[in-house]
């Protein structure tokens, strides 16, 4: 697959939904999906292998509201995602899920079995994390796709002739016949040669792939080695990175987190002006945090309160369907956003100072998800407010005018203190102890900035962090990665509020309702 990109892997979707993982990962497949039936299906059977994380959170966190919205062709941040079980049965579209024993080795495989009027088609997709999703199957033959191309996929019989000025040309053998996978950056013309069939599968990430496309850096070490002695800033050094990933200018990469900031600040402001919505465990909490703080009635916490609020306030749009941008997931979205703006407003900084720290704080993710995963699914929550803090450690000490090895040492020291953290939400819904984790992460954060501004001395080189955490979860039981079945999930609190949220929402649903897939 291609090399990482800050705005298709670290920082982004822009997106509605309580997990990237699950809801934006999940629409992206949808998508692919729906333009490989050429937007007619009828029936949609979606199966989950039982050893995995989908049979128990599908629907609670978000993977049937992603999934339905991709198969109409919505986008991640469409208002309309919280009906899309609805709006997908009003479409006339046939739905079954089931529980499978496949022994599928990734924790979150959806298999989808497509039908119309005129045809069939199985698709075997992945999660990975943050939004970001892999196929790897059509109709049973191995074929990797990650979005980031225009794929024209070209039915032909064995040993036709074609030639096709594209990035890559990739034949599979389909038995009688062969697939012509043509990744390219407009779709393909078919034309003179007499196929079979053509589907066109239309990119869903918002940096493109490219041929020959390469990267100057890919992990800290090689980037370290590569700046020497020129100790250039952080997020100058992502600026570079992204510029040679998707071919952007500077301005264009500055604008486009600009971009990012503007939503994040828009979301903040509507967290803590009050959200509502039915189908969640917490509600509006972070405006009498607000009231309090103002009043001088909290402890005294500087600049640390401004930062609870920020992430609180975000958390409680993601659980109320608002829009948010997953940095680097839906899960862990408030830490670093909610730490960099509210530090930034406090040191009088502008909105482009903010970009640049985000931008740091992409860079410090690229290097994890190169290495590793964001997914919880797959690291539990280490992966996800582990990743948070580390990057939004090295953004906030970016932000003070540290050093670039002094950002580096704040990046180390803040995942280090977050090793081992399982993911177990409270019933089943991605609000808590999320809502504590992301405020822990970007307390670490600020603690780790500082202390590395003092020149503390992180002792592990991140590199080797990001490893350790990936050793860590290989080790992790499978009921804390994520799958409702160990930890705070399986408290008899917690599956006490489970029943009540499910006996309400089949209450407001009534019957032959869609939405609850």
């Amino acid at each position: 697959m291609n090399a990482v990109s800050i705005f298709n892997d670290v920082i982004g979707p822009v997106m509605r939904g309580p997990s990237s993982s699950h809801c934006a990962a999940a629409l992206r497949i949808g998508r692919l999906a729906r333009d490989l039936m050429d937007g007619e299906i009828d029936e949609v059977l979606v199966e989950f292998d039982r050893e995995g994380s989908l049979p128990l959170t599908h629907e609670s966190q978000g993977s049937d509201m992603g999934l339905f919205g991709g198969l109409l062709g919505w986008e991640a941040d469409d208002e309309r995602l919280p009906d899309s079980g609805k709006a997908l049965a009003d479409a006339g579209v046939a739905l079954k899920i089931v529980t499978v024993d496949v022994g599928d080795e990734h924790p979150n495989t959806y298999r989808l079995t497509l039908r119309n009027k005129l045809e069939q088609h199985k698709l075997i997709a992945i999660s990975t994390g943050g939004g970001m999703m892999e196929v790897l199957s059509l109709d049973d033959v191995p074929m990797k796709m990650d979005g980031g191309y225009h794929e024209t996929l070209i039915w032909l019989p064995k040993g036709a002739s074609y030639q096709f000025d594209a990035d890559e040309v990739i034949v599979h053998d389909a038995g009688e016949q062969q697939i012509v996978q043509v990744k390219a950056a407009a779709f393909v013309s078919t034309a003179g040669l007499h196929p079979i069939a053509v589907k066109k599968l239309s990119p869903v990430l918002p940096v493109s792939s490219r041929k020959d496309m390469q990267v100057p850096f890919t992990s800290c070490t090689e980037m370290l080695e590569r700046d020497g002695v020129k100790n250039t800033p952080l997020w100058q050094l992502a600026i570079q990175y992204e510029m040679a990933r998707g071919n952007f200018s500077e301005r264009e990469v500055i604008d486009k987190m600009i971009n990012i900031v503007r939503i994040l600040r828009k979301s903040i402001a509507i967290g803590i002006n009050g959200t509502s919505y039915e189908d969640r465990v917490l509600g509006h909490q972070s405006g009498k945090f607000q009231q309090l703080m103002q009043a001088n009635r909290l402890l005294d916490g500087g600049a640390l309160n401004r930062i609870v609020l920020y992430v609180t306030a975000l958390m409680e749009v993601k659980s109320s369907m608002g829009v948010i941008v997953a940095a680097p997931t839906a899960g862990a979205c408030a830490a670093l956003p909610g730490a960099v703006i509210a530090m930034a407003e406090a040191m009088n900084l502008s909105e482009e100072e903010m970009a640049k720290a985000m931008l740091a704080s992409g860079l410090i993710g690229v290097f994890i998800a190169t290495r590793w995963t964001f997914a919880a699914e797959v690291g539990g929550c280490q992966a996800e407010g582990g990743s948070a803090a580390c990057m939004a450690a090295a953004a906030l000490c970016t932000m003070a005018g540290g050093t670039l090895k002094q950002s580096i040492a704040a990046a180390s020291m803040a995942f280090q203190s977050m090793l081992g953290l399982i993911c177990d939400p409270i019933a089943n819904r991605v609000e808590a102890p999320c809502l504590g984790k992301n405020v822990i992460a970007a307390s670490n954060a600020l603690s780790c900035a500082n202390m590395a501004l003092a020149d503390f001395d992180p002792l592990i080189p991140l590199d080797q962090v990001i490893d350790a955490a990936k050793n860590v979860s290989t080790m992790m039981p499978r009921e804390h990665r994520c799958t409702s079945l160990g930890g705070l999930a399986i408290t008899p609190a917690s599956l006490e509020i489970e029943r009540v949220l499910a006996e309400r929402k089949a209450k407001s649903c009534g019957p032959g309702c869609g939405s609850c897939g």
